[in-house]
């Protein structure tokens, strides 16, 4: 593998992203770098605990032949992994292609004084420090890392196909009454998890408040389908936010989320999208009204206010089956939107429709769906109200939590001697025997409600 020191440095006109000329190195302006396989929660909070070292934080990402070269395969493409980077909040510039070993004329390049990575040791494929050079270089700041959740993780409740991620309630494990754990450990844990859900709900500077986060309650019938009585339920603050502003309009989507994909990210930007759209035949952007907005909230702001309502584990395991979701509700609930109600119902009806506590929505929308199998139409109430939109096919529609599994399973083999460098259990072929089993099942479960709807 070659050496940091003596990679070649891209001449002007072949750096991978603008600008070709160097920039003027400041200190606040912050490198991390990494592959940001999946996106959980623990890319999240490095880039967070980044950005608030600086006032602007460029991402690195690795390509796909680097991180083969030097860690194993990765699970997501080179343009998967920058869709998710870019997603982020606090990232403010994806670099592909940055170097697996970082490199002090990348870094100079871009104008970063400083280089951020967590307290865990990064190796390259002799074993030496990913970071040796900017450490020797004292240009390189530690930050924790995020403990409970890697990639690594990820993968091997995929192989293993565990389900003691699972969360039964997240309003009761954050207040300490559920979980692992004796009563002082729970509690401990969490307020840890309270702290990190306030945490991810800060604006792109990582300060100050940025997303409203919210829970809902009612019934587990209501929660899982459209059996019995219509019910609004109710709403619990967990993070006090920005609410909508004048003028912009409430957007309404729900999902999984798991595993937070391109498929998820591509969804989500097509919806701002369609919204730019309406707002430019509207003359949201027109000059005088850009004046108006900034007279009045100081700062100019985006025509949709857009809300994520985000279903429980069980929720999803009822219609999935297996050992979905790969990801657990607290880790599914990333606010890099505007608000996120955490185990809102698998059906919006009209009754909860009706009584978000932004009001009645503008538009609900919802994407290509290729893996929630269903036995009725979830959305009927939003089409009732005359206001469900549909987000039509797009390049990232097939990536989605059952995709990334089967691209694991696939290459198995690969995968296995991953988890053993990292030292973490690997699946035997009674864990792949249990996969198939479940699987099946899912499967004559989908077979059953097919008939049924039929």
């Amino acid at each position: 593998m070659v050496g940091a020191a003596t990679q070649d440095v891209p001449e002007s006109g072949n750096w991978p992203v603008d600008p070709q000329d160097d920039v003027p190195v400041s200190k606040d302006r912050i490198w991390i770098d990494g592959c940001f396989d999946f996106s959980h929660h623990g890319h999240a909070g490095a880039m967070l605990q980044a950005r608030r070292l600086g006032k602007e934080l460029i991402v690195g990402v690795h390509s796909d032949q680097d991180i083969l070269d030097n860690k194993g395969p990765t699970v997501m493409t080179l343009a998967e992994r920058v869709s998710a980077v870019d997603a982020c909040r606090w990232s403010t510039r994806s670099i592909p292609h940055a170097p697996y070993v970082t490199s002090l004329p990348w870094i100079s390049h871009y104008g970063c004084l400083y280089v951020v990575h967590g307290d865990d040791i990064t190796s390259d494929s002799s074993g030496e420090d990913c970071y040796r050079f900017v450490k020797a270089a004292q240009r390189f700041l530690v930050v924790k890392r995020t403990p409970g959740i890697s990639t690594t993780d990820l993968v091997g409740r995929m192989l293993l196909c565990t389900r003691n991620h699972f969360i039964r309630s997240l309003t009761r494990t954050l207040s300490g009454d559920e979980g692992a754990g004796n009563a002082e450990e729970r509690s401990n844990a969490g307020k840890e998890m309270s702290q990190r859900i306030r945490d991810y709900a800060s604006d792109d500077t990582g300060l100050r408040p940025g997303a409203f986060v919210l829970s809902w309650a009612e019934s587990r019938s209501a929660s899982e389908d459209s059996v019995g009585p219509q019910e609004a339920g109710s709403h619990k603050t967990m993070v006090d936010g920005p609410m909508p502003k004048q003028g912009q309009r409430i957007i309404y989507v729900d999902g999984g989320f798991d595993l937070f994909s391109s498929g998820h990210i591509e969804f989500l930007r097509q919806v701002a999208k369609a919204e730019e759209a309406l707002a430019r035949k509207s003359g949201w952007y027109d000059d005088i009204n850009i004046q108006k907005r900034c007279a009045e909230s100081k700062d100019d702001y985006g025509p949709a206010y857009i809300v994520a309502g985000i279903h429980d584990d069980e929720v999803i395991n009822h219609w999935k089956g297996v050992n979905y979701p790969i990801m657990n509700i607290f880790e599914r609930g990333l606010c890099y939107i505007n608000s996120v109600i955490f185990s809102a119902p698998f059906t919006p009806s009209k009754a909860y429709l009706l009584n978000l506590p932004f009001g009645k929505p503008h538009a609900v929308y919802h994407g290509p769906t290729t893996f929630m199998p269903l036995t009725y139409d979830p959305y009927a109430g939003a089409k009732e109200l005359g206001i469900y939109q549909q987000i039509g096919d797009h390049a990232f529609q097939n990536v989605n939590a059952g995709e990334i599994v089967q691209r694991i399973l696939r290459s198995r083999q690969m995968y296995e001697e991953r988890q053993k460098k990292k030292g973490e259990k690997t699946a035997g072929e009674e864990a792949v025997r249990r996969r198939e089993v479940m699987e099946e099942e899912a499967a004559a479960l989908e077979k059953e409600r097919a008939a049924n709807r039929s």
